[in-house]
C-alpha cells in the first residue's frame, strides 16, 4: 500500500509539525516516531532511516520540553566556565561541545565574570535549576575547586582541568607528566639546571607543573633555581625575561627556562631578542600547551601539547555515565612534547654576552 504523502504545506499555517505528521509521512507508529527521535536502539535501521528522511522532508523540529518531559531527560549539559579569553579553557570548551553533539547534546554555558568560589558556586547551582542532565564545572584556581564538594546539585556534577577529587568525578590533562616531560626534555640536552616562569598563585596547573619541575630537577641533582613569577600573558613573560636577563648578568647560570605556557613564552622570547640572547645557542625555552601559533614563534617553539578534544570526549563520556548510572573511571589525559627549534643542547661557555 502506498504512503500517504503529506506536506507542509497540507498542515495549514496555524498548526505546527508534530510526531504524528513524521509518522504519517513515514508510515510507522507515533511511538517509533518517538523512538527514534529519542536515540532508543530497538529500532530496525530500515525503519529508522525512513523516519528520519521523513523528518527531513517535512523539517520536522522536536519539542525538546516535551521531549523532556516524556523521557525525563532534556539531552543538555550544562558548562560553567571562566576565562574563555585564556587559551586552554577556550580549547576546553570547544573540545566538551564538539563532543556533546557528536552524542546527541546540548552545551549549555554559563560564563563567569571571574574564576571566584562565590561565582563559580552560584553557575553551578543556577545550572542545577535548569533543564540539565549534568553539569560541568571547568575551574583552575584552588579556592573555587576546592568549594565544589560544598555544593550539591539535582544532577551529576563533573570537574574539568581540576586534579583528582572533583565532588562527583573529575577529569584532567596530566599537568605533572607534561612538566616532567619538558624539564627531563631539558636536562637530557645536557642543561646542568632548569629555570621555571610559573602561572599565577593558586591555580591549579600552575602549582602541578611547578611542583613536578622542583622534583625532576632534585631528583637529577640539579640546583633549584628561584621560580619567575607570571599571570599566563604575554606581557609576564616579557618581564620573567627580564629578570633573568639580569640574573645572567649577575653571574647565574641560565641556559634553560621551561615556561608555564605558550603566550608567556611568546613575552620570554620578546625579551631575550631585545638583548640579543640567542635562542637556543645561548638559551633553551620550552612552552606548555601548543597554541596554534606555536609552530610559528621566531624560532618555532619547543612545548607540551594538551589533547583538549580528547580532554572533552572524556568529559563527555563520564556525564554521560553518570547519567545512565554506569561505572565510570576517567584516566588523565596524556600530554605530549613537541620538539621544535628553540632547544638545543647548551652552549660551551656559560658567559653572557655584553649587552
Amino acid at each position: 500500500m502506498d504512503r500517504p504523502v503529506v506536506g507542509a504545506a497540507d498542515l495549514g499555517a496555524t498548526r505546527s509539525l508534530g510526531m504524528s505528521d513524521v509518522a504519517a509521512r513515514a508510515g510507522v507508529s507515533h511511538q517509533t516516531v518517538s523512538r527514534v527521535v529519542n536515540g532508543a536502539p530497538n529500532v530496525a535501521a530500515a525503519t529508522r532511516q525512513r523516519v528520519l528522511e521523513a523528518i527531513a522532508e517535512l523539517g520536522y523540529r522536536p519539542n525538546s520540553a516535551a521531549r523532556a518531559l516524556v523521557t525525563g531527560s532534556s539531552r543538555t549539559i550544562g558548562l560553567a566556565i571562566a576565562n574563555i579569553s585564556q587559551y586552554g579553557p577556550a580549547q576546553t570548551l570547544l573540545g566538551l561541545e564538539h563532543a556533546a553533539r557528536e552524542a546527541g547534546y546540548f552545551l549549555t554555558v554559563s560564563v563567569l565574570d571571574d574564576d571566584s568560589a562565590g561565582n563559580l558556586i552560584e553557575a553551578v547551582e543556577r545550572l542545577s535549576t535548569q533543564s540539565v542532565d549534568a553539569i560541568v564545572a571547568l575551574s583552575t584556581y584552588e579556592g573555587a575547586v576546592r568549594a565544589l564538594p560544598d555544593v550539591s546539585p539535582r544532577v551529576p556534577l563533573i570537574t574539568v582541568q581540576a586534579e583528582r577529587g572533583g565532588q562527583d568525578l573529575a577529569v584532567w590533562v596530566d599537568q605533572e607528566i607534561g612538566a616532567a616531560l619538558a624539564t627531563r626534555h631539558l636536562l637530557d640536552l645536557g642543561h646542568r639546571t632548569v629555570h621555571h616562569v610559573r602561572g599565577p598563585a593558586n591555580a591549579l596547573e600552575a602549582d602541578a607543573r611547578e611542583r613536578r619541575w622542583r622534583i625532576e630537577l632534585e631528583s637529577a641533582g640539579a640546583t633549584v633555581p628561584v621560580v619567575l613569577h607570571g599571570d599566563w600573558w604575554p606581557p609576564s613573560g616579557y618581564l620573567a625575561g627580564r629578570e633573568l636577563i639580569a640574573r645572567r648578568r649577575g653571574g647565574e647560570e641560565a641556559t634553560a627556562v621551561f615556561v608555564a605556557n605558550d603566550q608567556m613564552a611568546l613575552g620570554l622570547l620578546s625579551a631575550f631578542d631585545e638583548a640579543k640572547i640567542r635562542v637556543p645557542d645561548d638559551v633553551s625555552v620550552v612552552g606548555f600547551d601548543d597554541v596554534p601559533e606555536a609552530p610559528y614563534y621566531a624560532p618555532p617553539l619547543t612545548t607540551i601539547r594538551q589533547d583538549f578534544a580528547e580532554l572533552g570526549r572524556r568529559v563527555v563520556q563520564a556525564a554521560l555515565a553518570r547519567i545512565s548510572g554506569t561505572s565510570f573511571r576517567p584516566a588523565p589525559v596524556p600530554p605530549h612534547l613537541l620538539v621544535r627549534s628553540t632547544t638545543a643542547p647548551p652552549p660551551e661557555s656559560h658567559t653572557c654576552p655584553r649587552m
